[in-house]
């Protein structure tokens, strides 16, 4: 059983830092788009943000309905980076109580 289960969690370690690597670059494209850096007219940066939007709103809306509303600042994303830095934790230590 460790044999498939170690890896396993080894890799779902890793999907959740390449998830919060995701969000952080959707706060730093939103930042990028806000000061007019980059443009979303243009097509590759339009699709990099969409996919970006398309895969981290999900775990983001349900954080923005129980926050207070704070004017024009989210702090969604690092709500979120939090619970997946606490998912992640759990995670090794399950592997390491695992062997």
């Amino acid at each position: 059983m460790d044999v498939v289960l170690g890896p396993l969690l080894r890799l779902l370690v890793t999907v959740i830092e390449l998830y919060m690597w995701c969000v952080i670059i959707g706060v730093v494209l939103s930042w990028l788009v806000a000061f007019n850096v980059v443009n979303m007219s243009n097509r590759f940066v339009y699709m990099v943000g969409e996919f970006i939007h398309r895969i981290t709103e999900p775990a983001q809306a349900p954080i923005r309905r129980i926050l207070p509303n704070l004017g024009n600042i989210d702090v969604s994303p690092l709500v979120l980076i939090l619970i997946l830095y606490f998912l992640q934790d759990v995670v090794i230590q399950l592997a390491y109580k695992l062997g």
